[in-house]
């Protein structure tokens, strides 16, 4: 069989594959090809489609393969009338990051970070496969072990678990965003001190402008004792 049809069979599987696909698997689907072979393929497509500057690109996440549009084109793609995605709130995110960072870890010691109950987060996170049961601790009890899944890599573009950032850039990145909005506070202040009245001068502010969101709490918040939300997190 020739390059150009290997090279095919290979778009052609990543475009129909609901889930990333390992080289060994589509080693397996294209004739001749084998786990090597699919690497090496898999390698210079992506090589071809950076050079090319397609819309797309093929990225490496939870130990599979899989066809992305472009980060830079997001503001495009979702002007289609695509599914709304599933949001995850602030407490289940916080959740999901100390179960990412020191799985396996039982629900004990998640609730001992957070200072709250987690119970109501973690069946959430499970439910939406971004949490998997990993076993028993063997203590007293036998209490369960939580770790994150495959779903979990793939939805965070990760190829793998070690492929998350250090805590310490963890960190460096908290410290630039609470800069960050520290000094746009203080802008917003310093305009609302000099704009005239009748044009957002803090004088003409109905009341009960400082409320924001929709209304609507997310389960996960209602969940966790009424810990604050911010701003949820898409997952695509």
């Amino acid at each position: 069989m020739e390059a150009d049809e290997r090279k095919r069979i290979v778009e052609a599987l990543l475009l129909a594959a609901r889930e990333p696909l390992a080289a060994a698997q589509i080693g397996k689907l294209a004739p001749g090809l084998g786990a090597a072979g699919a690497r090496e393929l898999l390698d210079a497509l992506r090589t071809e489609y950076d050079r090319d500057g397609r819309g797309f690109a093929l990225c490496e996440v939870a130990g599979g393969w899989q066809l992305r549009t472009r980060p830079e084109l997001a503001e495009f793609v979702q002007r289609l009338e695509l599914e709304r995605p599933a949001r995850i709130s602030r407490a289940a995110l916080e959740t999901l990051a100390i179960v990412a960072y020191r799985q396996p870890v039982t629900r004990a010691e998640v609730e001992h970070v957070r200072g709250v109950d987690c119970g109501p987060v973690l069946r959430s996170l499970l439910e939406r496969h971004l949490l998997r049961l990993a076993g028993h601790r063997e203590v007293p009890g036998r209490p369960m072990l939580y770790g994150t899944t495959r779903r979990f890599l793939e939805v965070f573009g990760l190829a793998g678990i070690e492929d998350l950032p250090s805590l310490r850039d963890v960190e460096e990145l908290a410290r630039a965003a609470a800069a960050a909005a520290a000094e746009a506070e203080a802008a917003s202040a310093d305009s609302r001190v000099f704009a005239p009245e009748g044009e957002g001068g803090a004088a003409h502010a109905p009341a009960g402008a400082a409320a924001t969101g929709d209304g609507e709490p997310d389960a996960d918040e209602e969940a966790d004792g009424g810990d604050d939300p911010g701003r949820p997190w898409d997952l695509h």
